[in-house]
């Protein structure tokens, strides 16, 4: 069954050569460069939330997986919800000072935006 998944392949043409074998392409994930690697920019945005506050944390490059724990972690220590997607860590209310006191703190090259 596992071999007959046909959403994976919706971009192939039909071939009629009978020992045609459909081989899919491996997904390269980035692998995360150590902290010291890494520059992020910590800022405020009030953009597009109803007038509420949010720190962004931007410049990750990595895993989806290392951002998601590097977001839990800044969330869990500012005591506040957020969210951490497509190479950005979102953290309800103004932390640039904590957040960038933290990440200085792990080892990031962090600095304070607007």
């Amino acid at each position: 069954m596992a071999d007959n998944d046909w959403k994976k392949r919706l971009g192939v043409v039909y071939s009629t050569n009978p020992d045609f074998r459909y081989e899919e392409e491996a997904d390269e994930s980035p692998e995360t460069p150590d902290p010291s690697a890494q520059r992020l920019t910590v800022t405020i945005d009030r953009r597009n939330r109803g007038g509420k506050q949010v720190t962004l944390v931007t410049g990750f490059k990595g895993k989806e997986e290392d951002l998601a724990a590097l977001g839990k972690e800044l969330k869990v220590r500012c005591g506040v919800g957020g969210t951490a997607k497509n190479g950005e860590i979102t953290i309800q209310g103004d932390f640039r000072d904590k957040v960038t006191a933290l990440l200085n703190g792990m080892g990031y090259k962090a600095k304070r935006g607007n």
